[in-house]
């Protein structure tokens, strides 16, 4: 069974919120419930050098078999026969360009059954460009929450701990940050030779100036 060396650092669907960037707000900047549509979703996947992207069997819709809140979530599918390969969905948050931020993104995952085994890592990542590659998202085992001032922010961590839904979360502290558009992309990567469905709903990003 083959897997990828370390991966370095680097849905389709919603009703969206986005309530701007108030400092110190309790308020959420950008929330996510996929209960109307593609909206600006936009899916991607990527997959290693030994195998074509085009050989790499994955999915990206909404779904209204399970849901935190609501009726529907973002439905991520992929296959497991290569034991490689990422698939995600990604949306544009607004910020206001020449400050510096501390961010908090918040959202749960669902996976079938608890399982000793690790058969999905859950993708978590926003920073100021979309991911092109698994290589932009955090290395197995990453979270930033406590690296302090970092390109961008993410997390990379096992799923299957829990049966149903589990909540992930990371901070990411910003640099003084020049752009006034920042990318939140959520999805799965592929650990074990196993076809596997896992949802994701209730999304927050909470952005507080400093």
């Amino acid at each position: 069974m083959r897997r990828r060396d370390l991966i370095r650092a680097g849905i389709a669907a919603g009703t969206v919120g986005v309530a701007g960037c108030a400092a110190g707000g309790d308020e959420p900047s950008f929330t996510e419930g996929f209960e109307s549509g593609l909206g600006d979703w936009e899916s991607g996947a990527a997959i290693g050098p030994e195998v074509e992207l085009a050989d790499f069997d994955w999915e990206v819709d909404v779904s209204d078999v399970e849901a935190v809140a609501g009726e529907r979530s973002l439905r991520i599918w992929n296959q497991g026969d290569y034991d490689d390969g990422v698939t995600w969905a990604v949306h544009p948050v607004p910020v206001e360009a020449d400050e510096a931020y501390r961010i908090e993104v918040t959202g749960q995952f669902w996976s079938e059954s608890e399982s000793f085994n690790t058969i999905r890592h859950a993708l978590m990542r926003l920073g100021p460009e979309p991911p092109e590659a698994e290589e932009d998202f955090p290395q197995p085992g990453l979270n930033t929450t406590d690296l302090g001032e970092t390109p961008y922010g993410g997390l990379r961590d096992a799923l299957w701990l829990a049966d149903g839904w589990r909540e992930y979360s990371f901070e990411w502290t910003t640099p003084v940050l020049s752009t006034d558009t920042l990318y939140l992309a959520v999805g799965t990567a592929v650990i074990w030779e196993a076809d596997a469905t896992h949802y994701v709903d209730d999304l927050s990003v909470r952005v507080e100036s400093r």
